[in-house]
């Protein structure tokens, strides 16, 4: 089983969403939220901040931490065709400064400022609808339930 261990920014203003388009290596494009893997010896807050500068340009002040999803991705549906836990650590940040911009040498193709009422219309990550719920329900246990995968939802 491959593990990956990454922080993830959910940006809400204004009732929009800060999403990032992916372009995978063959094209394929897929809306997430700024962020990624956590680096060895990185602090996963740390991570957040520095993903999210290289992915948008922008510099994010994280202002609180939302909660953690731990999931399982059977071979079958996993890129690689291995089985794959991915933890994540989601952030409530701010943008402090910079300017949108696509991610230099990088797969974030652009970054957009969403209506929240859009994003169900999406092809998105999963990651994105957690992001979200840990934001709008705020639980004290810092989790959610799993997120269904299928049609627009990917993972």
């Amino acid at each position: 089983m491959s593990f990956r261990l990454a922080a993830y920014a959910v940006c809400v203003k204004d009732g929009q969403v800060l999403l990032a388009r992916h372009v995978s290596a063959v094209g394929d494009s897929t809306w997430t939220l700024p962020g990624g893997r956590v680096e060895h010896a990185e602090d996963p807050f740390d991570a957040v901040v520095r993903e999210f500068a290289e992915e948008t340009g922008c510099e994010a002040v994280v202002e609180r931490l939302l909660g953690v999803d731990s999931r399982v991705i059977p071979a079958a549906e996993a890129r690689a065709g291995v089985e794959h836990q991915n933890v994540g650590v989601f952030y409530r940040v701010r943008i402090a400064g910079g300017r949108l911009r696509p991610e230099p040498h990088g797969d974030i193709a652009e970054s957009v400022w969403t209506p929240l009422l859009d994003v169900a219309g999406l092809r998105r990550s999963s990651l994105v609808d957690v992001g979200l719920d840990l934001a709008r329900t705020a639980p004290a246990t810092g989790h959610v339930p799993a997120v269904p995968i299928g049609g627009l939802i990917q993972h």
